[in-house]
């Protein structure tokens, strides 16, 4: 089972990602996923900057895929797109349906399908893979049993890759929630995104933690962590897990999911070793087909 560091979801200043990334070049992941996939006004990275980030991770043996945004919006983002597209060095995930226009224009066999191209019937899973898909991003939202079902049906089963970790991305808008809560427009919204490095936190007026905003993207609060759900993970036949970066302990979380991986650490161990290095408390409800905020005990 591979291990892999999806796109970094926040916005932070340019140095900051670069030395994120640099440690991510020592850490133990297999494949990491760059580029900017939530909104097209985050110019702290520029696309060099990114195929920079790119080349470092690969002399360093990573697997390196671009993703694409998750809303294309205007002829620009379509211009990065293309650019995405037309570079012969790296595998390109497609979050969008003109990625997947362009990506089999340009005649691409081996592109990954994102979580947001909500595939959740087995019929999309082989249109896809007859376009050149070769691996399945799983929406996060998706049940074990519903992805089992679904690869069942597919002529040819794809890679199968899992957000095992992370805040997930719940839902997006062309409206930033971000530039609302500060009274400005999405055009004009002086980037407030760089001031919350994890996004911005929504309390019910109870005060329990209930979502995330982060700029056009809606989050969960909780953090997803299928730790202690490895068994299960790996009976289904799943050959990557994607963790979702965060600003802290980054290379410890990716530390402890290569043991458990490698059988080095029993996953409800390595499930609570994992707990203070999170920024909020663990839910796993999607994966068992129940409330995704909820924890629930692993079964195998």
């Amino acid at each position: 089972m591979k291990l892999a560091l999806g796109p970094h979801q926040y916005y932070w200043p340019r140095q900051a990602m670069m030395d994120f990334y640099a440690d991510v070049a020592d850490s133990p992941v297999d494949i990491v996923y760059v580029g900017e996939s939530v909104c097209s006004r985050r110019h702290e990275m520029r696309l060099e900057d990114w195929f920079d980030v790119a080349h470092v991770l690969a002399e360093a043996g990573k697997e390196v895929v671009f993703s694409s945004l998750v809303l294309i919006e205007s002829e620009s983002d379509l211009k990065v797109l293309r650019k995405l597209v037309g570079q012969p060095d790296f595998r390109v995930e497609a979050n969008d349906m003109a990625a997947v226009q362009a990506l089999v224009r340009a005649g691409h066999k081996h592109w990954i399908a994102g979580p947001t191209l909500n595939v959740f019937n087995p019929a999309t899973m082989d249109v896809f893979a007859e376009q050149g898909a070769t691996r399945w991003a799983v929406p996060p939202e998706m049940a074990r049993e519903a992805m089992d079902g679904l690869l069942a049906g597919c002529a040819v089963r794809p890679e199968v890759e899992v957000t095992a970790y992370g805040r997930l991305p719940l839902a997006y808008s062309a409206r930033c929630f971000t530039a609302r809560h500060f009274n400005l427009q999405k055009d004009t919204c002086e980037f407030r995104c760089l001031q919350h490095a994890e996004g911005m936190p929504l309390k019910t007026r109870e005060g329990e933690a209930f979502l995330t905003l982060n700029g056009i993207q809606t989050q969960s609060a909780k953090v997803y962590n299928l730790l202690g759900d490895l068994p299960a993970l790996q009976a289904s036949g799943v050959d990557v897990l994607r963790v979702l970066p965060q600003s802290e302990h980054m290379t410890e979380l990716l530390a402890l999911f290569r043991r458990a991986i490698d059988g080095e650490i029993a996953p409800a161990e390595a499930f609570a070793q994992s707990q203070p290095l999170m920024p909020e408390a663990p839910c796993n409800g999607f994966w068992h087909g129940k409330p995704g905020l909820e924890q629930y005990v692993a079964a195998a």
